[in-house]
């Protein structure tokens, strides 16, 4: 049975994936249950984002060039993950320049059509943590799925001892009544039948 949420896949790129530079924990199994979703149809509308530098920089994205230059100029770390290649087929890439999706006024509009907006990909902390803050501030019902989502890796601690990516589950988790829910992929499927 299809829905009317909207499914948000973000950026999901190679920059991401073991060995590179912004390595993310649990990315190839954030990667398997995105494609769950994809594959079982469930979302009405699905948007991909990716992270591209600002050609423009203003303030401390001109830092955040400065820094990230290497980065920025591999093509192969800032293409999408080979395994979505069929899904880019089907469904839109959306560039963005800052952390958050909703920066991108085809995301507002089709979160505007929605009734949820699926939350998936990376980085826990940064751009996914920035897109769910942002569509509650706009008013939209946010599903954060903790097993399609990837963050930094466990040795980053913070001061208070939780890792940056269980501290990011517990930040959303805070705000389940009204603004979010806080599920598994299996459990939105279950509760998407």
């Amino acid at each position: 049975m299809s829905n009317h949420d909207l499914l948000l896949v973000i950026d999901l790129q190679n920059v991401y994936t073991e060995g590179q530079p912004w390595a993310c924990c649990h990315i190839r199994q954030a990667a398997r249950n995105i494609r769950r979703l994809l594959d079982a149809g469930v979302c009405g509308e699905v948007l991909f984002t990716r992270f591209v530098p600002p050609a423009q920089p203003e303030g401390m994205w001109r830092e955040y060039n400065r820094v990230n230059a290497a980065v920025n100029a591999d093509a192969f770390a800032n293409a999408m993950l080979p395994e979505m290649a069929p899904y880019l087929e089907r469904y839109p890439l959306l560039d963005k320049s800052v952390y958050s999706s909703f920066s991108i006024p085809k995301v507002r509009e089709a979160a505007a059509r929605a009734d949820r907006v699926v939350v998936t990909g990376v980085v826990a902390e940064c751009c996914v943590l920035s897109t769910v803050l942002a569509g509650i501030d706009l008013g939209h019902r946010m599903v954060y799925l903790t097993d399609a989502v990837a963050g930094s890796p466990f040795q980053h601690e913070l001061i208070l001892g939780l890792r940056y990516f269980a501290f990011v589950e517990a930040i959303v988790s805070y705000l389940t009544v009204p603004h979010t829910e806080v599920l598994t992929t299996g459990a939105y499927l279950e509760q998407s039948r």
